[in-house]
């Protein structure tokens, strides 16, 4: 970890608009082994386990197929769980960096979800989340000169994501609405299958292969519909602090805790066995 992991100009931008860009954060060798796991895994349909990553597509959902425990799916994911490229930075908007910080108790950061998509044609994501929530595991919170922040995603495209490809989208700056959108989507139309295409203030987030995109989850987000023929691909490493628990029922297995260092076993499974008195 570096001493000083981000700029000024980074911190301000964070700070104002809820998200960051990262350029080049994985390099052509390790792109190309992230799409080799995807080539794999382009067209499936159903849910299984292949190994000890979990896949899901149901074909009348628009969100495409889903990968689940990335971590689990070879060496290249394992680096990425604390990639130079953005892993120092993550731990300073999370606030960790700061050894008096109790955020850091049982390591530097915790993985609490890490998949991959691809999306092809008509498929998108709704517009989800907003700093009018006020929910602590995704908070942005900034005090005393410092960032507190609930979950930082760090999304890192794969394929390039411009124009008609399905771009993430996000509304700068409503981490911190006190308002809900007046086009948040209902929670009882939250099964329909919408895009942020057309929502007032949001914007698209064009990314080259490689480039990551680094956002504190409070901030409004989704994707809009992809138009383009071929595939979206990118993939989502999902950190908060270290006393959190995971999203989902997936936990990392024996194997992937055996093999990895011991700072990528604190990210991944900072939780101690339970000690308990004998019966």
């Amino acid at each position: 970890m570096t001493d000083q992991p981000c700029t000024d100009m980074e911190r301000y931008l964070f700070d104002l608009n809820g998200y960051l860009v990262i350029p080049g954060a994985l390099s052509t060798e390790e792109l190309a082994a992230c799409n080799a796991t995807l080539d794999d895994a382009s067209g499936f349909v159903g849910s299984q386990f292949r190994g000890n990553v979990y896949l899901h597509n149901d074909p009348a959902r628009q969100e495409g197929v889903m990968l689940q425990q990335m971590y689990e799916a070879g060496p290249v994911w394992e680096k990425m769980i604390d990639h130079p490229s953005w892993f120092a930075k993550a731990v300073h908007f999370i606030g960790a960096d700061d050894p008096e910080n109790f955020d850091g108790h049982h390591g530097p950061a915790f993985i609490d979800e890490c998949f991959a998509t691809i999306r092809g044609p008509g498929q998108a994501l709704r517009l989800h989340s907003g700093g009018h929530m006020g929910t602590i595991r995704t908070q942005y919170r900034f005090h005393a000169g410092k960032f507190h922040c609930g979950q930082v995603n760090v999304l890192i495209a794969l394929n390039d994501i411009g124009p008609g490809d399905g771009a993430t989208m996000v509304i700068p700056g409503s981490h911190k609405s006190n308002l809900r959108h007046p086009q948040t989507v209902a929670i009882d139309k939250r099964d329909e299958q919408t895009s942020v295409d057309g929502v007032t203030g949001a914007v698209e987030v064009h990314l080259k292969a490689g480039d990551a995109l680094m956002f504190v989850d409070a901030i409004m987000h989704g994707a809009a519909r992809r138009v383009n023929t071929g595939e979206r691909r990118m993939t989502v490493y999902r950190y908060g602090p270290s006393w959190g628990y995971f999203r989902h029922r997936f936990v990392p297995s024996p194997a992937l805790l055996a093999r990895l260092t011991p700072q990528q076993r604190k990210i991944v499974m900072p939780h101690q066995p339970p000690l308990v008195a004998n019966a």
